[in-house]
């Protein structure tokens, strides 16, 4: 019986590339420079793509790839996948939801701590031996009480929400329509969210919808003293809005 093929788009963990290739006949796409002459030979023995939040399988890939079942993608994401084109040609997409869930929303907070307490700062300040010649650091502002504005509240979303409340901040949302079954306050725009919170989370997936989400109009609402963490690839920023504000506030 021939080997199903399985196309890995690119490097990830190492586990996951040799439990493939105990099963399957993994081709590593990254080893193969001439990638039409590669996929001239071996489409019709490649039955799955397996990608992540870097790379997956747009509809190039996926109609040069005829006998092609299930697209794989080792990660929450799914933007590096032509959702559209899958579904048009009956192919399976699945990710793994919930595997980093709680660990995102740990580092959502740990980011949160570490702007307003200007953590990093201080470390290089310590480290740089400032303190003999230049005194104690200058004092950092509290992340107790900050409201909190999260775009996207989904799984990742409402577990940052779940532990800022323990902090004692107000929580605020966006999303496309108002969540049943929560107390959070609804904003129905980003920037009416930017203009209510001094924290501003971005925790949405990355879409057409969502793409350069946040713009010149959501960062002067969020103001000077505002905090973004945005917990997404920087496409959801409009990133030449944001370099001439700060050139502003330079």
């Amino acid at each position: 019986m021939e080997s199903i093929g399985v196309l890995m788009a690119c490097p990830m963990s190492s586990y996951l590339e040799r439990e493939l290739d105990k099963r399957f006949k993994l081709f590593r796409f990254w080893n193969f420079p001439q990638k039409s002459e590669f996929l001239n030979e071996h489409a019709d023995s490649i039955r799955a793509v397996v990608g992540n939040a870097f790379a997956g399988a747009d509809a190039e890939l996926i109609d040069s790839l005829p006998k092609l079942e299930i697209v794989s993608s080792f990660s929450v994401g799914l933007d590096k996948i032509d959702l559209n084109k899958c579904k048009e040609k009956g192919i399976r997409v699945t990710n793994t939801p919930d595997v980093l869930t709680e660990d995102v929303a740990d580092l959502a907070i740990g980011l949160m701590l570490a702007v307003l307490r200007r953590i990093c700062e201080c470390d290089r300040y310590v480290r740089k031996g400032l303190w003999k010649t230049s005194g104690d650091f200058k004092l950092t502002s509290k992340f107790s009480g900050k409201s909190v504005g999260i775009i996207g509240l989904g799984r990742i979303g409402l577990a940052i929400a779940k532990r800022a409340e323990a902090f004692d901040c107000p929580i605020s949302y966006y999303t496309r329509s108002e969540k049943p079954n929560t107390n959070y306050k609804y904003y129905p725009s980003v920037v009416e969210l930017a203009s209510n919170c001094q924290i501003l989370v971005v925790a949405c997936p990355l879409t057409p919808e969502t793409h350069h989400i946040v713009n010149r109009e959501v960062m002067e609402a969020l103001g000077p003293k505002g905090v973004l963490i945005t917990l997404v690839g920087v496409l959801m920023l409009m990133k030449r809005s944001l370099y001439l504000l700060f050139l502003k506030a330079d």
